[in-house]
């Protein structure tokens, strides 16, 4: 086994405390409440003290964990890059890059459940609210930078020790982006969760037009490398 499969499955498999459960369970009511404020008031109409009386919470715990409104909704944002990361991390070893991207990409992003369906709107409304707000589209794509990064060992891992580093870091930021792309994009219209125009088919599509021609993800393995 590859230390950066080691790395993966030890990060995958480590149970979070109750301390930090508790603490993540409190961020996520915090995210929620801003992300409805949000959408019902826009963020100019929103005030920290709004969000913090909305979760429940006293203001002074609203700032333990964050540091302004618009970063209050990065848990929200990232809950589905955690949940993918995860479905791609259990990958049997030896499945091919493409094929386990693929896949862990149209699994998470096709909904299971009301709580995923909830988890698309929630983007889908932070996304429209955040083309009038630069803080809330800077926490967006931030939460994208941290995905993208964390997402690194999971493809060096699946990649196999002799994997070249720097199409590691190109199959990693093209997967990122070929997500953050067909979520916007997907926000941007009234298309459905499921089908065509969802989030799950923009997300493959942006994921091969973006790695036509990449090695590593083999789609052009026969693409003169003398241009």
């Amino acid at each position: 086994m590859t230390d950066a499969r080691r790395r993966t499955l030890r990060t995958v498999s480590t149970k979070p405390s109750l301390t930090e459960r508790r603490k993540a369970a409190t961020q996520l009511d915090i995210a929620r409440a801003a992300a409805e404020l949000f959408t019902e008031h826009g963020p100019d109409g929103t005030t920290a003290e709004d969000i913090a009386g909305r979760a429940g919470v006293a203001l002074r715990t609203f700032y333990r964990y964050f540091r302004s409104k618009q970063d209050a909704v990065a848990p929200l944002l990232s809950v589905g890059a955690d949940r993918w990361r995860e479905r791609l991390a259990e990958a049997r070893p030896g499945t091919a890059v493409p094929e386990a991207l693929e896949r862990s990409i149209a699994e998470s992003l096709t909904p299971a459940t009301g709580a995923d369906e909830e988890g698309l709107r929630w983007t889908r409304g932070l996304l429209r609210a955040s083309a009038g707000d630069p803080a809330l589209r800077a926490v967006w794509y931030r939460v994208n930078q941290e995905s993208e990064e964390r997402l690194r060992d999971i493809v060096a891992g699946l990649a196999g020790p002799d994997a070249d580093l720097l199409e590691v870091r190109l199959a990693a930021a093209a997967a990122t982006d070929a997500i953050r792309i067909a979520l916007e994009t997907w926000a941007e219209t009234d298309a459905p969760l499921r089908g065509e125009g969802s989030p799950a088919a923009l997300a493959v599509r942006c994921l091969r037009e973006l790695t036509d021609g990449t090695r590593l993800l083999g789609r052009s393995q026969n693409t003169s490398r003398d241009a």
